[in-house]
């Protein structure tokens, strides 16, 4: 694998669990900045995206979670960029807790125009009504990958746009897939290939698949089975098929095959395949800044994660959310539809590393990135887990009870969740 090799913007912080893939407009200062900020104004009109927004030049706050320095002053280059042509002044304040800062603002009635939303935090504030939808007005609303939409569409309307997006796939050490006589035509496209891979690498010291004991991971292997939390609209926790994927990762792990992080003494999967405790591990392309910065040492390679019934992977996303309540509302359109083109979101990933969520990009991405196509092949098939209100709750004890699943019986977990998630669904 090529060693150049990236960042996952806003996600690297949160890459043991899921992403969770964080002031101006009211804050007070010392509560809302805890990192760089960025101010640019201009003298230009006109702009790259949607409307003219001259008639309003009240200036815009963008309220960002940042996964280091070059995701801030790509940011902050982006947005100085559009206000110098647009005339609109413009600040970029990050957040030390995203998720408190913005809620103080919109309780407050004084909020950041625009500002990174995450799934988890947006079904809330768009049922109440902090954010504003504006998804369908814009120009590029088709261009965005169907999955990605549908992960910011709320009571049927498309509320912002997706920034960027990572999938899941399996990431593989060269070196101890070569030490074990494995070759190219041994990579496992069948859950009965991987366990075999899996026990081939696993060594003394050395477990062949780890990964995080959570649905943010194990889930990829339910919706390989044909399965998932919620389908159609339904709560469908403790299908067949869901319980199918977890009895097979509990045999494996069982086998000692496959191990959780948290079981070998490693924070998330990630460390445990660059301190070569695992052999692989199932993550998003946040993974290859992690190796970049930490394991520069360690070769790896990344592929698409094999099939049960059908292909199956999660994926997670952040929104541009807009508030309702801003004060420049269509300066604020004309800035994220800037910072959404194609131009703009290839930019961002060669300065910190976030796939575009955008179709148009992908080729493009896929040339710069040739060593990382099975992040964006994905998106295909890939899935997002609930995020209506109340499914956070819901997780957060699913996930309590996956950390026991070498011991536990994955139908009465599952039976357990059934009744939690459906008025939540439902809801």
């Amino acid at each position: 694998m090529s060693k150049r090799i990236f960042t996952m913007g806003a996600t690297l912080a949160a890459a043991a669990l899921a992403l969770s893939a964080c002031g101006g407009g009211g804050f007070e200062e010392p509560a809302a900045t805890d990192g760089a900020t960025g101010g640019a104004t201009g003298g230009a009109t006109g702009t790259d995206g949607g409307e003219s927004p001259a008639a309003n030049t009240n200036q815009i706050s963008v309220l960002i979670g940042s996964s280091g320095d070059a995701e801030t002053k790509a940011v902050q280059d982006a947005v100085a960029a559009w206000s110098g042509e647009s005339g609109v002044p413009a600040e970029v304040i990050v957040a030390s807790d995203l998720p408190q800062q913005a809620s103080q603002g919109f309780a407050a009635g004084t909020p950041a125009d625009v500002l990174y939303v995450s799934t988890d935090a947006f079904s809330g504030w768009a049922q109440n009504g902090s954010l504003l939808a504006y998804g369908d007005e814009l120009a590029n609303k088709d261009d965005f990958y169907e999955g990605l939409r549908d992960a910011f569409t709320f009571e049927d309307q498309f509320y912002c746009a997706p920034k960027d997006f990572s999938t899941l796939a399996l990431v593989i050490n060269n070196k101890l897939w070569t030490d074990a006589g494995l070759t190219d035509d041994d990579i496992p496209t069948t859950w009965d290939e991987l366990a075999e891979v899996a026990k081939t690498l696993t060594t003394d010291g050395r477990v062949g698949l780890v990964f995080g004991p959570e649905i943010q991971r194990v889930g990829v292997f339910m919706a390989q089975a044909g399965g998932g939390l919620v389908t159609d609209g339904a709560a469908t926790a403790n299908t067949e098929e869901n319980i199918e994927a977890l009895n097979y990762v509990k045999e494996q792990m069982n086998a000692g095959t496959f191990a959780f992080s948290s079981d070998i003494g490693a924070g998330w999967g990630g460390e445990a395949f660059g301190k070569e405790m695992a052999a692989m591990t199932i993550e998003g392309n946040w993974i290859t800044g992690a190796m970049q910065n930490d394991f520069p040492n360690v070769d790896f390679r990344v592929v698409e994660l094999p099939e049960g019934e059908e292909k199956g992977t999660l994926q997670y996303t952040n929104c541009w959310g807009i508030a309702a309540d801003g004060d420049n509302i269509e300066g604020a359109k004309s800035l994220v539809e800037y910072l959404t083109t194609k131009e703009q979101q290839l930019a961002f990933s060669a300065a910190f590393g976030p796939m575009p969520s955008i179709e148009s990009a992908r080729e493009d991405w896929i040339s710069a990135n040739p060593e990382l196509e099975a992040f964006v092949v994905g998106a295909d098939y890939a899935q997002n887990l609930p995020s209506m209100p109340g499914a956070a709750d819901v997780i957060a004890e699913f996930n309590s009870q996956l950390t026991q699943l070498k011991s536990n019986d994955p139908k009465a977990m599952l039976d357990s969740i059934q009744p939690l998630l459906e008025p939540v669904v439902a809801g």
